[in-house]
């Protein structure tokens, strides 16, 4: 078998078989095919697609490529969530606790973040004390004990995934829907999910910018999961706005535990983390139905259930369990500066990518990976679309450290920017578009919010 004669078969639009994708995996992760012919496969199939056969045979492959967990040992259906990323969501920090006090196991590997914010590590690490480093067997103990684990990645899960993404990267075809699809299918199944609950972001702030690429996107990875044994949901959800109010590590930090103290309701952030929430009690078997899924969840902040939980996980691993009760111990900035507005009108939108711009030259994010996250930093918003401002109110606040003035300068007018104002009131975007499954799309209008 030769790679030239894979790539050819592909570049013409031809089915590659098993053997041959294993091929090229097996070659990628060994270093045996050199990067330009894996670069060449890659624009092959960027132009050509791959079947959904193909796309899970690709995803198997690059899940076999490294480290595989076995979370065999851990009682119950362990059902992972991912998101495509975003600006200010927060869910997994609100998820993780909620969905462990309602009874279905989270034990969940999640990585730093490259751009707008921190990842979901990143997130944690701004606790005290919390170890984001367990052995396996740790890990399995703790989710066995206490419900719930968020961790990062090892450092080799997926490496074939790692290794072509580098190369997408330099190479534009990075905006593959099977590329995508296996990339972010492989990672969970290596990670030892026996169900997915996916957000799917579209948008201005997400990657995949229409509704159109989002649900195929959506569509690839759900039938990834059925070829594989997966059973597999994603959600559909706008990201012309940030979801949250807080976009920085810290202050996503203490916005979750608001949310889960019951102290945000009606917010956008608590609505779409009630909804993953629901579509992992249903694959965990924790409800019959959605409606009673919510219900469960609601009465677990109700009840204080989620707090609870949130501080057992904390505590679990190392971390200051108190800042549950006491948020003020988490890493502050120096400075607050109000973002007044200078018109009046009616929000028209906030656009996320351009706040999450924002929050980035503040150092609540990296540019590159060898960035240094400032943990403390971001953005807060005070308004959000549909509502109506005067000239002078506060839109926003930046969270500046000392000696940032000029980049808390940049940060204001791109935050000022960021808020569109119109002459007449306006509806805001959908924040649910649409669920898929394994029997197809179901439209927004007919999703729960």
């Amino acid at each position: 078998m030769r790679t030239v004669d894979i790539i050819r078969k592909k570049r013409d639009g031809g089915e590659l078989n098993s053997e041959e994708i294993a091929f090229i995996i097996r070659g990628c992760t060994d270093g045996s095919i050199p990067d330009y012919q894996l670069s060449a496969w890659a624009m092959a199939v960027y132009f050509q697609g791959m079947n959904a056969r193909e796309t899970a045979d690709l995803t198997m492959e690059m899940a076999r490529s490294g480290d595989q967990m076995d979370l065999g040992a851990i009682h119950g259906i362990k059902v992972d969530k991912h998101s495509t990323g975003g600006v200010g969501d927060t869910t997994t920090l609100i998820l993780a606790p909620l969905v462990a006090a309602a009874g279905v196991p989270v034990a969940k590997m999640s990585g730093r973040g490259l751009g707008h914010t921190g990842g979901t590590i990143d997130k944690l690490e701004s606790i005290p004390g919390y170890r984001v480093e367990l052995s396996k067997e740790q890990f399995v103990e703790q989710v066995n004990r206490v419900g719930a684990a968020v961790i990062s990645q090892t450092g080799n899960i997926t490496p074939a995934d790692k290794k072509l993404y580098s190369l997408r990267d330099v190479t534009a075809t990075v905006n593959s829907i099977p590329l995508i699809a296996s990339s972010v299918m492989s990672k969970k199944i290596a990670s030892g999910a026996d169900a997915i609950v996916l957000d799917v972001k579209t948008g201005n702030g997400a990657f995949m910018k229409s509704l159109e690429e989002s649900i195929e996107l959506a569509e690839a990875m759900v039938a990834i999961g059925s070829q594989v044994g997966r059973e597999t949901v994603a959600v559909i959800t706008g990201m012309d706005e940030p979801l949250g109010s807080s976009i920085g590590n810290a202050l996503e930090v203490k916005e979750a535990i608001r949310v889960l103290k019951g102290e945000e309701t009606g917010t956008p952030l608590r609505k779409v983390a009630l909804m993953l929430g629901a579509h992992m009690l249903l694959l965990g078997g924790k409800a019959k139905d959605y409606v009673q899924a919510v219900g469960i969840l609601e009465e677990a902040i109700t009840s204080g259930a989620a707090c609870n939980k949130l501080k057992e996980m904390i505590a679990a691993q190392g971390g200051k369990a108190d800042i549950v009760d006491f948020p003020e111990q988490l890493p502050a900035a120096d400075t607050i500066i109000p973002v007044h507005a200078d018109g009046e009108g009616w929000i028209e939108s906030v656009a996320a990518e351009e706040i999450g711009l924002a929050a980035m030259n503040l150092g609540a994010g990296r540019a590159t990976k060898e960035d240094k996250i400032d943990l403390g930093v971001g953005i807060v918003l005070h308004k959000r679309s549909g509502e109506r401002v005067v000239r002078g109110d506060t839109l926003a606040e930046l969270h500046v450290s000392a000696g940032r003035a000029e980049a808390a300068e940049a940060a204001g007018k791109q935050v000022l920017a960021a808020f569109r104002l119109a002459e007449r009131p306006v509806e805001p975007k959908p924040l649910v578009y649409a669920v898929v499954t394994k029997d197809g799309v179901q439209s927004g209008d007919k999703v729960w919010q």
